[in-house]
């Protein structure tokens, strides 16, 4: 019975350290969608900080990223609160969007529609750039004192 129980221990804790820890990032990257003019547009914002799409005030508290070892999953908690006519708000989103499935859980607004892009850290280096080779420029050429073939 004990060496069930420290199996079952053993197990636990390999399992707890190897999963990777989120990357938290400091920018929340966002699209919106005005139904009426028909018009998408991009934003960002610094998290914690409100950015204002127009009668909407967005706030992202947290943006989250898995590490590029693990499958790609981006979230973020966010508020969306409506600025009524009156100069009142009106608390209209709060949760966590999903930027890997927008239709999830975004905000469906009768006149706006707002959702998560995306993440990222302006300060982190950029991704490396995968290039593609040119199958006809690295066929092999005659060298310069090869006499090139009658």
């Amino acid at each position: 019975m004990n060496r069930v129980i420290w199996l079952c221990l053993a197990l636990g804790i390999s399992a707890n350290t190897a999963s990777a820890e989120d990357i938290k990032n400091p920018v929340a990257v966002f699209a919106g969608l005005d139904k009426i003019m028909g018009i998408t547009k991009n934003f960002e914002e610094k998290v914690g900080q409100d950015v204002k799409f127009s009668n909407l005030v967005i706030k992202a508290e947290v943006c989250n990223t898995t590490p590029i070892t693990e499958d790609p999953k981006t979230a973020a908690f966010v508020e969306i609160d409506e600025i009524r006519k009156d100069d009142t708000k009106k608390r209209i989103f709060s949760g966590w969007m999903f930027a890997e499935s927008p239709g999830l859980n975004g905000l469906e607004h009768p006149v706006l529609d707002v959702w998560l892009v995306g993440c990222r850290d302006p300060n982190a280096p950029p991704p490396p750039v995968e290039t593609e080779v040119d199958p006809l420029q690295t066929q092999d050429k005659p060298a310069a004192d090869t006499p090139a073939p009658d």
